[in-house]
């Protein structure tokens, strides 16, 4: 898989959890993370030096987000929503702004009426993840899913 992507998060309520996926974006290879409508306090906890590696972006609000994504980068919204395509049957694409909901509300209807795919992490009690643990599970999952498709195709790299 070529192309880049970025997570980020709406309206934020614990800055220990920005911090967890900002590490996690990192470690996996992130382009940047990003938080719309920050509600939490930042504070000093970075351990690996992060913000040397990967930026943290502050967007005012859905549409100031929308208005900087890069060219022909579609959001992936991540909800448990009706329409949500499970993640273990979801094709990353190349390009991506992952976004995903605060911690106690989620991502409301009209920011995902303007998301270009909207998936699902399943759990087996249908019991929606810290937003720190679903976006490690969902990097985790287009970092796999990439490096299987490139040991399908026998490039090792």
């Amino acid at each position: 898989m070529t192309g880049f992507f970025g997570v980020a998060v709406y309206h934020p309520k614990h800055e220990v959890n920005v911090g967890t996926l900002w590490r996690s974006a990192f470690t996996y290879n992130a382009s940047l993370l990003a938080t719309i409508g920050a509600r939490y306090e930042p504070q000093a906890s970075d351990t690996c030096k992060t913000p040397l590696s990967v930026p943290l972006h502050h967007y005012d609000d859905i549409d100031d987000l929308i208005r900087h994504v890069p060219h022909r980068c579609p959001i992936v919204g991540v909800e448990l929503d009706a329409r949500a395509v499970p993640l273990t049957d979801f094709v990353h694409p190349d390009r991506a702004m992952y976004l995903l909901g605060a911690e106690d509300h989620g991502l409301p209807e009209r920011v995902l009426d303007l998301c270009h795919y909207v998936v699902q992490i399943p759990t087996p009690a249908d019991w929606s993840l810290n937003v720190s643990v679903a976006g490690s599970i969902l990097m985790h999952d287009r970092v796999a899913k990439s490096a299987a498709l490139r040991i399908a195709a026998g490039v090792v790299a």
